[in-house]
């Protein structure tokens, strides 16, 4: 599976489901969501055994597949990447690869910017010597 997305897109869905998944649950595949890419759509599908939720958005398919990964937790991922970005879903070897790039125009603002596509810095530097070590709000863990 291979596809390429503004993070709004990818969101939608996602947040269309989540309410039927649970982070704790018996069977732990009922925690997940599954992605499915085929036919020019992203399928989303989020299930408890009694209730299904299937969400879909029309988008440019590079690859088609299907995965499922943790609902809740590729939530916090999708929330957690900045407004506006590109965000390219890809499975390699049964893991889903989230890559994020600054979306084109404006959005990247003024300075380096190569083939379009503005590079964003790390948020923080490994290892972690001290707090100074993250730019933006201070948050030593982001």
């Amino acid at each position: 599976m291979k596809l390429t997305a503004s993070r709004e897109e990818i969101l939608t869905p996602v947040q269309n489901v989540i309410g039927v998944v649970e982070r704790r649950q018996t069977m732990p595949v009922l925690s997940n969501v599954l992605l499915s890419a085929r036919d020019g759509k992203l399928s989303v599908t989020g299930t408890d055994l009694e209730v299904e939720l299937v969400s879909s958005i029309s988008l440019n398919i590079a690859a088609q597949g299907d995965i499922t990964v943790p609902g809740r937790k590729f939530l916090d991922i999708l929330r957690a990447l900045p407004e506006g970005v590109n965000v390219t879903l890809s499975t390699e070897s049964d893991r889903l690869v989230v890559r994020e790039a600054a979306a084109q125009g404006e959005h990247g603002g003024p300075g380096d910017r190569r083939g379009g596509q503005h590079e964003r810095e790390p948020r923080c530097r490994w290892p972690l010597e001290s707090e100074e070590a993250c730019s933006g709000d201070g948050d030593a863990g982001a």
